[in-house]
């Protein structure tokens, strides 16, 4: 009998653990699930354990604790595990002598649900031609190259590791909003790891922070509001939010700036301007003084 995968997780992981040689414990008892439809960032300082996480998640690496993706484990069903996964990393890895139509021929040879031309139809769309060699294309044009391989992948579960490296502001954006307005649906999950945190935060609907290994944050953006309050305080009412026990104080503009993990967002009022923090508060606030 086959069994139903309609309503599993697209990641789950339960006491996931690596360890390099005998010193290096790159993840320590990591506990997460991804449900489908989502767009996740598993982010963390350098060394937190984000590229050993994906080598686990794309069966690049043993592991000890239980992984399954897409119902399966990635170390034993990779072959069949990847017919469903795309995996993107830094743009700016194609090569220079490469032309574009022989990019389209090595992802068509490599994965199973590439169509070329849903390809060539979002290259039509561009200034780019098929004849040309990546060596002949601008930043933004490669950026525009990987866009349309990615979106010519019909996968369940696309993982993006700091995609867009060493591109400007402007190329960054437009790769994350082309994506997120032509790829992705509530049928795919997109998996991003990045250092641009600001640039991605509104596109997140879920995040996974990583200290050493370690979760530290495992919660919907959603969640965010009833769970965290930030409080811009006057220099005089410093002394009464610390008495709160804030996770968090720095200062900003001559105020201080503190994070608590919320009782009540009333219960801060009177202590000077009350928000909810966003995702890059946050990344500060649960890593900043550990990376």
């Amino acid at each position: 009998m086959t069994e139903d995968t309609t309503h599993l997780p697209i990641i789950e992981a339960r006491g996931l653990s690596k360890r390099y040689g005998r010193g290096t414990l790159a993840l320590d008892d990591v506990t997460f699930t991804i449900g489908s439809g989502r767009i996740v960032g598993l982010m963390g300082a350098n060394g937190a354990g984000k590229t050993t996480a994906l080598k686990a998640i794309l069966g690049l690496t043993p592991f000890e604790g239980h992984l399954q993706v897409l119902g399966q484990n990635p170390s034993r069903e990779r072959d069949a595990l990847m017919r469903d996964v795309c995996f993107i990393a830094d743009v700016a890895v194609l090569p220079k002598w490469m032309r574009v139509s022989q990019a389209l021929d090595f992802v068509s040879g490599i994965h199973p649900r590439f169509s070329r031309t849903r390809a060539e139809e979002v290259l039509a769309s561009t200034d780019i031609q098929l004849h040309q060699r990546v060596s002949q294309l601008s930043k933004g044009m490669i950026t525009q190259l990987h866009l349309a391989l990615i979106m010519a992948i019909d996968a369940k579960l696309l993982v993006l590791d700091e995609p867009t490296l060493g591109l400007d502001l402007l190329y960054r954006r437009g790769f994350y909003e082309r994506l997120l307005n032509d790829y992705f649906d509530h049928q795919r999950t997109i998996l991003v790891t990045t250092h641009q945190v600001e640039e991605v935060e509104h596109l997140l609907d879920h995040i996974i922070l990583l200290r050493k290994g370690r979760v530290v944050l495992d919660c919907a953006v959603s969640d965010i509001e009833a769970r965290y309050v930030q409080v811009l305080a006057s220099p005089e009412r410093a002394d009464a939010a610390r008495a709160m026990q804030p996770l968090h104080e720095r200062e900003v503009f001559g105020r201080k700036l503190f994070i608590f993990e919320t009782k009540d967002a009333g219960s801060y009022a009177g202590l000077g301007e009350v928000r909810t923090p966003s995702i890059s508060d946050l990344f500060v606030a649960l890593l900043g003084e550990h990376s």
